[in-house]
């Protein structure tokens, strides 16, 4: 620029005059906005995905646990339940009726042993069985965070190709895409 008023534009000068005619109303700003929003969100929606995938797995964990657990009652049942065999079966070939008295009380006592280890080892199944639907709602979540994730992270790429074409109906299909990554979100939020 001179000093008699006499302006001159280079071409990089040109072109920012030319962007800020035609652009329309910050259309690259208002992309990196969206790009922003969208970013912020999906590190939530990741972070909430990997908390709900280490849960599956601890409630899975469990379930083995109180699985193992059971597994070990019911063979302590099944060693009960052999004794006791053996002492009916003392009890039949003896003649002696002090020894029959004591085999009968044996066999009473290894009874009442089994229907107290059948109720732990059952009570055990049971929470064994509770984990693993746990486990599975987590995993579930966990599935629907990761759909929000994915719908987010192809939000977020097509506004770096919006605003490489400068196409207004892409930046459609990223607000849809992230709509919809919002949407599943949700989704997950309210435990659907």
């Amino acid at each position: 620029m001179s000093s008699d008023g006499f302006h001159v534009h280079g071409p990089h000068d040109h072109e920012l005059e030319h962007a800020a005619q035609h652009e329309p109303k910050g259309f690259a700003g208002q992309l990196a906005v969206i790009t922003a929003v969208l970013a912020t969100v999906g590190a939530f929606f990741s972070y909430m995905g990997g908390a709900t995938q280490a849960n599956a797995a601890l409630y899975k964990n469990d379930a083995a646990i109180k699985k193992t657990e059971a597994s070990n009652q019911w063979n302590f049942y099944q060693a009960k339940s052999s004794k006791q065999n053996l002492s009916e079966l003392a009890f039949d070939l003896t003649t002696s009726d002090e020894q029959k008295a004591k085999y009968k009380d044996k066999i009473a006592r290894y009874e009442k042993e089994k229907s107290d280890i059948k109720l732990a080892a059952e009570k055990l199944e049971e929470e064994s069985r509770h984990f693993d639907e746990l486990s599975g709602e987590q995993m579930h979540l966990h599935h629907r965070w990761a759909q929000a994730t994915t719908a987010l992270q192809i939000s977020i790429a097509l506004a770096a190709i919006t605003l490489l074409t400068k196409k207004r109906w892409m930046e459609a299909a990223t607000l849809a895409t992230g709509a919809i990554g919002i949407a599943l979100g949700g989704a997950a939020w309210l435990h659907y």
